[in-house]
């Protein structure tokens, strides 16, 4: 009688498990909760999910991978929006989230050392008491590692940067199980191809980030928030691109559309504000200097019609602000049960925000979708949730043109199709679109060099 022969990642698992035991797992709910991260992709099970705890193991790991051709699919916290860690040929997912160690911590060149599977919130409470922070701001509860995987921003960005600005140096595993590291301690360098900017939003298809040396910021002398609402969207949108111009240092200013602080105030019962347009802003520096800009960017969205301009000076009142801004998708995604929600993330020059947002507000309404937009629009960043219903795949593919269409304005206007949650498998096309094939065709090479065999998160940044 013919037996099948044995499959390349069968000998993968049993070699792994004298090194991981418990912590290789074929478990069904597992393989179901490493399946897909927060995206709308169909999901997919790997074959087995491994938890490794040092750079040893993932070496290790990849290196038996890299041996038998066996999919290797990197795995944080499971929130990225793209479809990053749909393990899409199965195979193996490798889990970082328990390497959570903050290694170093050198106060005086405020910069530090971790593992891939610790937080920005672990590191800020960790720094909190010398004065010092991480400033690269998301919104969700994500890995390190994933954010320099994705190359992340967030609400923070228009002043201290994305992680991109904000990594100093990295150690790095490699397809076939070596370790190399990148970078250094020094603020500035120019010693050969800078190998970390490489890594930096390779979404896990070059090499596996184990260590992550990061520049920290000191803890600002005073903060304040103000929130200020807009009869229209365009009076919101000039306002900031007024401050932007004028060079007014804001720490976050965050737009919300009608619908999303709609959406917000249910969700987070933000008691006292109406749904309507609404900038949210926060200010760094020393008391006086907080008070200067406040008061500029107060003056400019009264002359957009702004009202209301309302100072939150207390960590109380600050936090539970941000923590509404924070849970915007999640208030997007609750506003109408039963749905789901696809993501834009165009960002495009502040000069041209205007025509990109409004320009997008009028697609989404001639659609007939309902679709909350909010922004990181200091720096031209802006997202639409394009409420869908799950399973419905005609709504689907009328909403991926929606999206399509909201791309395509934010290229035309020499912006990008993703600012910050990267490519994965929902943008692929759109890269294509952005770059064109001779400069993917130079992408596609450097990956056939690093991973020669393929196995590092295949299917994701390129087609086919």
């Amino acid at each position: 009688m013919n037996t099948l022969a044995p499959r390349p990642v069968d000998a993968v698992i049993a070699a792994l498990r004298p090194l991981l035991g418990e912590r290789l797992t074929t478990n069904d709910a597992i393989r179901q909760q490493h399946s897909r991260g927060e995206d709308t992709t169909a999901p997919t099970l790997p074959d087995a999910v491994a938890f490794a705890e040092t750079t040893a193991e993932v070496s290790e790991i990849l290196k038996l991978c890299h041996q038998h051709g066996v999919p290797v699919t990197p795995f944080g916290a499971g929130t990225s929006l793209e479809g990053h860690v749909n393990p899409v040929r199965a195979g193996i997912t490798l889990d970082l989230s328990r390497m959570t160690a903050i290694l170093e911590v050198n106060a005086e060149d405020m910069d530090c050392s971790i593992e891939p599977g610790v937080t920005r919130q672990q590191l800020n409470e960790f720094l909190r008491d010398q004065g010092l922070f991480f400033p690269v701001d998301p919104g969700s509860v994500c890995t390190i590692g994933g954010m320099c995987a994705t190359r992340a921003s967030g609400t923070n960005a228009v002043r201290y940067g994305t992680i991109r600005e904000n990594v100093l140096g990295l150690e790095v595993v490699l397809a076939d199980g070596r370790v190399i590291t990148t970078g250094g301690r020094t603020r500035k360098g120019a010693n050969g191809y800078d190998l970390t900017r490489l890594f930096i939003g390779s979404e896990g298809t070059l090499g596996v980030i184990t260590k992550i040396r990061l520049r920290l910021h000191g803890i600002p002398e005073a903060t304040s928030a103000a929130v200020c609402q807009f009869p229209t969207l365009a009076d919101a949108v000039n306002s900031v691109i007024t401050v932007m111009q004028l060079g007014i240092p804001v720490a976050r200013i965050e737009l919300l559309d009608e619908v999303q602080m709609a959406a917000c105030i249910a969700y987070s019962r933000l008691e006292g504000y109406a749904p309507v347009p609404t900038l949210f802003l926060e200010f760094h520096g020393t008391e006086a200097g907080v008070a200067e800009q406040a008061g500029a960017v107060e003056a400019i969205t009264a002359d957009h019609n702004g009202s209301g301009f309302a100072w939150a000076r207390d960590a109380e009142t600050r936090n539970k602000l941000w923590k509404a801004r924070h849970d915007a998708y999640w208030a997007g995604i609750a506003y109408r049960p039963g749905k789901r929600g696809i993501t834009t993330d165009v960002c495009v020059p502040i000069s041209r925000l205007a025509e990109a947002l409004l320009g997008a507000k009028a697609d989404i309404e001639a659609s007939g979708f309902e679709a909350p937009i909010v922004g990181h629009v200091g720096d031209g960043n802006f997202h639409t949730i394009i409420l869908v219903e799950e399973g419905n795949a005609a709504e689907m593919e009328r909403a991926w043109a929606l999206d399509r269409q909201i791309v395509q304005r934010a290229l035309d206007l020499g912006g990008t199709c993703s600012g910050e949650h990267g490519i994965g498998l929902g943008k692929r096309e759109f890269l294509e679109a952005e770059h064109g094939m001779e400069a993917i065709g130079v992408m596609r090479s450097l990956k056939a060099t690093m991973d020669p065999k393929g196995i590092l998160n295949p299917g994701k940044i390129f087609r086919n």
